[in-house]
Order: C-alpha cells, then sequence, then structure tokens
C-alpha cells in the first residue's frame, strides 16, 4: 500500500474525524487545561496549511504548519492512527512541513508537545529538532516539552 501526502481542506468529515481521533488520543495522556489544540475551524485559517496523509484514499495521519511573526513557523496536530504508527508517516509529514517552511523563507521551525509522547519525540528528534525553552506564547509547564529547527543559516534563536 501507498502513501500519499497532500494539503487538504481540515473541514472535510473525515479530516475532521481524525481531529476528533487526535484530540481523544491526548486527553488520554494530558489535563485539558494543557492541551493546546486547533481546532478544525481554525486550522482552516489562511495562517494554517494542513498535510494528510492517505493509504488507499483512507486519512490515515495529519500534521500542519501554522505561521507566526517573524517568520515563525510552528509544527502542529502531528498523529498518525495507531495501526499505521512506525512506518515513518509522521517523518514523512515534518518533512513536508518544513519544505513548504523553507520554501516561504520561514527562519524557524517551534513545537509543543507533551511530557509523555515519546514517539513524537523520536520523529521530531529525527528531523532535526532540538529541545529548548517555552517557544511563542506557550506557559512554562512540566506537561509540556518544546523543540525548534533553524532553518536558514544565520537564524537567531528567540
Amino acid at each position: 500500500m501507498t502513501i500519499s501526502i497532500a494539503v487538504e481542506n481540515p473541514l472535510a468529515v473525515d479530516i475532521r474525524a481524525l481531529i476528533t481521533e487526535l484530540n481523544t488520543a491526548l486527553h488520554a495522556l494530558t489535563p485539558l487545561e494543557h492541551c493546546y489544540h486547533l481546532t478544525a475551524d481554525q486550522m482552516a485559517d489562511p495562517s494554517t496549511t494542513v498535510f494528510i496523509a492517505r493509504e488507499d484514499g483512507v486519512a490515515v495521519a495529519c500534521g500542519a504548519l501554522k505561521r507566526h511573526a517573524d517568520n515563525i513557523g510552528e509544527v502542529k496536530r502531528m498523529y498518525t492512527r495507531p495501526a499505521y504508527q512506525g512506518r515513518g508517516i509522521g517523518g514523512c509529514i515534518v518533512a513536508e512541513i518544513e519544505m513548504l517552511a523553507r520554501v516561504e523563507g520561514l527562519r524557524r521551525l517551534v513545537l509543543e508537545t507533551g511530557d509523555r509522547h515519546p514517539a513524537a519525540w523520536r520523529v521530531y528528534e529525527r528531523a532535526g529538532f532540538h529541545r529548548c525553552g517555552p517557544v511563542l506564547d506557550y506557559p512554562d509547564s512540566s506537561w509540556s516539552v518544546f523543540y525548534e529547527k533553524p532553518l536558514m543559516s544565520g537564524a537567531l534563536v528567540a
């Protein structure tokens, strides 16, 4: 089976279902007040590009690039359905996000993930992200782990 990754509208019914599944998985590991989700409606904002991985037409994974001031991109809403984990799909989505960020001239990618998500950490670290302190306007919390990746030589780390 071949996986295809494309930019898609997060308001589609099957993608909303995937996002709901993602939220359920995150809520099982992290208290609601420490989950910093974008809703499907927020993901449809022009500042965000959503990537969907499909196998035989079925949405199996997602991730998004949210653009912020100062040419900073944020990796958001990364999720791979359990039956498809371990196949490198998440890494492929991160690569698509990074490629788009570079094309757009973003200088840095950042992200926040949970403290109980070691599989996600491996995906980000394999993609060249490094742990850092809090990014953007996220609070410094023991529930969060932060990563960054400079994209342009000479990029300043704030």
